[in-house]
């Protein structure tokens, strides 16, 4: 049966989670993968949605697709394509860029998780806002293992109080912790990162404090170093140009 490009790259990087996975005596089905649609028009996520639906019905998998967008004039241009499949439980969409406090009304609509919350005065108000639209928003706490500057999150001493602050919120569900790995050759210094998200996630989930004993999940990874990520326990890999190609230019 002919397949098409995206399908192709989408099924070599599930093959590379999945032999990192078996490697690190994980089951590959603990790992999901998230497209990040970063630049892409409409018509090429959904291209990459059916594509991924199908690759996952194949391996028996019948859950939604994971979709990561990085700003909202990009969510919300494509909001009126998703409304569907988001509807249908086909597909979830997550925020996984930085978030303005004047954005949120835009996000909420169409995200079903937020990544990327670096403080608590954000945390407050994607709570207050959740809260007035009746809804309960998945988030994570984003945290920058590496101390790059060039990099958003809260330091790794400060974020175990973070997740237990947004925890505590009416409005939000802490479903565990993001981070974007540094931006060096070292493989040893990368993992070495993602080592110390995993330990902050088990801090918060053995602390025993309000809302923290389901924020298990660890979004870490991408095209370049998810094999190190997945051995340290991620349970979503985000991938954009492995599976959409180079993108665009903007």
């Amino acid at each position: 049966m002919p397949t098409s490009p995206v399908h192709d790259r989408l099924a070599a990087v599930r093959a590379r989670v999945d032999d990192a996975a078996t490697a690190a005596g994980r089951d590959p089905a603990d790992v999901r993968l998230l497209l990040a649609t970063k630049t892409q028009e409409a018509e090429s996520v959904l291209a990459a949605v059916a594509a991924a639906t199908s690759l996952a019905a194949s391996r028996g998998d019948d859950g939604p697709v994971l979709l990561g967008e990085n700003r909202v004039q990009e969510l919300v241009a494509k909001a009126p394509a998703l409304a569907g499949p988001v509807a249908a439980g086909r597909v979830e969409v997550h925020m996984i860029g930085n978030l303005q406090r004047n954005k949120i009304n835009q996000m909420l609509p169409t995200v079903t998780g937020l990544e990327t919350v670096d403080r608590s005065s954000l945390a407050d108000a994607v709570a207050e806002r959740a809260a007035r639209a009746a809804r309960v928003l998945d988030v994570m706490v984003q945290v920058n293992v590496s101390g790059e500057e060039s990099k958003s999150g809260v330091a790794p001493s400060d974020a175990v109080a973070l997740a237990r602050h947004v925890a505590a919120l009416d409005g939000l569900r802490l479903a565990g912790f993001m981070t974007i790995g540094a931006r060096t050759d070292d493989r040893t210094a990368v993992r070495a990162g993602f080592s110390t998200l995993r330990a902050i996630r088990d801090e918060v989930v053995a602390s025993g404090a309000p809302g923290t004993s389901e924020a298990r999940e660890l979004s870490m990874g991408m095209s370049g170093d998810l094999e190190l990520a997945v051995a340290e326990d991620a349970t979503i890999v985000r991938v954009g140009t492995a599976v959409f190609g180079a993108r665009p230019p903007v």
